[in-house]
């Protein structure tokens, strides 16, 4: 928590830090207290920044594909081919692909709603103003990691009543001895591993990518606007280049928001395939 309020108040104030550290100002004036953040106030209603920011990228997305799906039509539009393409990553490439047709439709709909989640909730990490990524706070990996954990288990149970938690613990095949080292390692690898993983994967890649977000331009306010200020002119060439590294570094997070939605919900399908498969 200390390293992401930290990072925060480097992305918004390098420049105040840094006159702080050097003792222009007291280091007491740009202290955030632990629990204290910025809040929009309507009438009764408080939201954090973040919390605003997230709640309009949601808006946003659901106003796409209302305007992209409210008029349907044999020969679609532009907006409604752009929906259905959208929509055919999860259900071709991901549901049907892994599950069949059958149980790919019985379970796109939870598929879906965990890609285009994941998706919303990475690209407010990318504008400056709308603070960190919601996917880059624990609370939102861990809660889908959560639903996909109750979803594979439940899709275990209910076909395989009987034999899922006994194959799961006891994979068919492996001689009586074996089963003293293999049944704690299959425990701990299904049920403590997967949804920690999935939940892990997803936040340290989120937030490693804000942190270079962080690093590049809170450089470049210190090479233009405090190192240059002291007639030190090499520094904009610094500058300069962490300025460019910062926009390189924008378009990759962009990708990296796209491909962190599509392997959450991959993982998640093949998990839930896992325990569809005949051998439990």
């Amino acid at each position: 928590m200390t390293l992401l309020k930290l990072s925060i108040q480097i992305f918004f104030e390098p420049k105040k830090l840094y006159r702080a550290s050097v003792g222009e100002v007291p280091e007491e004036y740009y202290e955030l207290p632990i629990g204290q953040a910025e809040v929009m106030k309507t009438g009764d209603l408080e939201l954090t920044a973040g919390a605003g920011a997230l709640l309009l990228t949601t808006a946003i997305l659901i106003l796409l594909f209302w305007l992209g799906t409210r008029n349907m039509k044999l020969v679609p539009s532009k907006g409604q081919s752009l929906a259905e393409m959208a929509l055919d990553v999860v259900r071709v490439n991901i549901a049907e692909d892994l599950l069949g047709k059958k149980d790919g439709k019985r379970f796109l709909p939870l598929l879906t709603a965990i890609f285009f989640t994941v998706l919303a909730m990475n690209i407010p990490g990318i504008f400056p103003g709308m603070n960190v990524a919601g996917s880059s706070l624990v609370g939102l990996p861990l809660t889908l990691a959560v639903v996909a954990y109750v979803t594979f288990i439940y899709a275990g149970l209910k076909k395989h009543p009987g034999a899922f938690l006994k194959n799961s613990f006891f994979p068919p095949g492996v001689p009586w001895p074996i089963y003293i080292i293999v049944t704690p390692i299959e425990f701990f690898s299904i049920f403590i591993l997967r949804p920690i993983t999935l939940a892990l994967r997803l936040l340290m890649n989120m937030v490693a990518g804000h942190l270079l977000l962080v690093l590049c331009f809170s450089a470049t306010d210190f090479f233009f606007f405090s190192v240059a200020l002291d007639d030190a002119g090499w520094a904009r060439f610094f500058g300069i280049g962490t300025f460019a590294f910062g926009f390189i570094f924008s378009a990759f997070e962009i990708l990296v928001a796209v491909l962190q939605a599509y392997v959450f919900t991959l993982l998640t399908t093949v998990y839930i395939q896992l325990a569809l498969a005949e051998e439990h």
